[in-house]
């Protein structure tokens, strides 16, 4: 048998001390599967001190994550610290230069320097894997990296935010506000106390960037996706969609166009009888459309400890299958240095439509001052119906306009125009729409 897989672990919190206990309760496991033993032999964490159910004395402690990834006797080096900065960045960093292979969960790191660190670790000849960075446990970065060889990527997207997606869940099954959806999120542990990365969109962009490069071979450019986050959503519009044959998921897109790549985060509506619209609660999904395989959808748990332990631990099992000599797949797919620059998709039209919620002043000339709007920027109306918004309020009404295809840009302008023309009472809504295939 093979010596040992010696790990050092960088972070002890849910994830990390999941990591260890499965470590150690499914050796024997991993030991059959893989050929040799892996044994945590480092750790590090701001408490030594503290219980994390697991007993890590066998292992050396530091208090220095970079020290663990320089000088600790390791093989592999789990980060598992967070942030895109710190401690993070350089003990990854040291770890790749001093020709050790790293385990990472960390999409924001990757989002920002996934590149440079991996023309580190190939300069270096060892692994730089990151399956649990991007929907928790499910192994997308495995089938996109080394699955789904000779087939052209003509569109990722999915459900990447487990947090949103409970909170959508939520809002439309039992009709509470979304304030109310996400204190609770927060009460069970779904949700951060400062939920502003999850419900923003930064999140689902951070994932959305390392998918991009990996279905396109670009280079990760998550500081140029389109974003727009769930805090607006209301209950009118959940019901609305119902009524259209719609529910609401924040989806993040990748698609090739003629002109580039075009990435974006935001709420979009799906047709209730599609598979992406089942996908319910913290759990996750990505749609990868090629031209050989067609559509594969894979769907499972998209966070928690359990979920992204089991992804950082497959990671694990990888390199201690690998042997010396091994050619190991590039990072993204891709040689890093060979990742094309990454160009920016120019407007197009957008085949499903839009959705658009307005609440106007309850007067003569505001319909035809928003169809006016409309025309001006050549959008063509599939429907508009107004509604009161309550028996208690007769001076506004609710007007729900459903276009057919057009440009994000003519809504936006058509939008803020309606809004100049001081008709509005309240905040407007735009969702895209994506039609049945």
């Amino acid at each position: 048998m093979a010596e040992a897989l010696r790990v050092g672990i960088a972070g002890l919190g849910t994830v990390g001390a999941s990591v260890a206990r499965v470590l150690r309760d499914k050796a024997a496991e991993l030991t059959r599967q893989c050929g040799r033993d892996i044994v945590v032999t480092a750790v590090s964490a701001r408490d030594p001190k503290r219980d994390r159910g697991v007993d890590l004395s066998a292992a050396t402690w530091f208090e220095d994550s970079v020290k663990l990834a320089e000088k600790a006797e390791i093989d592999v080096f789990v980060e598992l610290i967070g942030g895109d900065e710190g401690p993070a960045r350089q003990s990854v960093k040291a770890a790749l230069e001093a020709g050790r292979h790293v385990v990472t969960a960390n999409k924001a790191l990757l989002a920002k320097h996934g590149v440079a660190l991996a023309e580190i670790a190939e300069k270096k000849g060892v692994l730089l894997n990151y399956e649990a960075a991007v929907a928790g446990g499910i192994p997308v970065i495995k089938t996109m990296r080394e699955a789904m060889a000779g087939n052209a990527v003509t569109r990722v997207f999915g459900i990447l935010n487990g947090t949103c997606n409970y909170i959508l869940t939520r809002m439309e099954a039992e009709g509470i506000s979304f304030d109310a959806c996400l204190k609770d999120a927060q009460r069970l542990g779904y949700a951060e106390a400062d939920p502003t990365f999850d419900i923003e969109g930064h999140d689902t962009a951070h994932k959305l960037s390392i998918l991009t490069s990996l279905a396109f071979g670009t280079r990760i450019a998550a500081n140029d996706i389109y974003m727009e986050g769930i805090a607006n959503i209301t209950q009118a519009d959940i019901r609305a969609a119902a009524d259209l044959g719609y529910r609401i998921k924040l989806l993040g897109v990748a698609q090739r166009t003629e002109s580039g790549i075009e990435q974006r985060v935001h709420p979009t509506m799906v047709p209730t009888a599609s598979v992406i619209a089942q996908v319910h609660g913290v759990t996750n999904a990505v749609a990868i459309e090629t031209d050989i395989l067609g559509e594969l959808l894979l769907s499972g748990p998209g966070a928690g400890g359990n979920a992204t332990a089991s992804a950082v631990i497959g990671d694990i099992a990888d390199i201690a299958k690998s042997r010396p000599g091994f050619q190991h797949a590039p990072v993204f797919g891709w040689p890093a240095k060979e990742l094309k620059p990454y160009k920016k998709a120019g407007m197009r039209s957008h085949a499903g439509g839009y959705f658009i919620r307005l609440t106007v002043h309850d007067r003569t000339g505001v319909f035809a001052a928003i169809a006016k709007r409309m025309a001006d920027n050549d959008i063509s109306l599939e429907s508009i119906v107004q509604q009161a918004t309550s028996a208690e309020t007769q001076e506004q009404k609710t007007v729900i306009l459903v276009t057919h295809e057009t440009t994000e840009a003519a809504v936006r302008k058509a939008v803020e125009g309606i809004t100049k023309d001081g008709h509005l009472t309240d905040k407007p809504q735009v969702i895209r729409i994506e039609r049945a295939e």
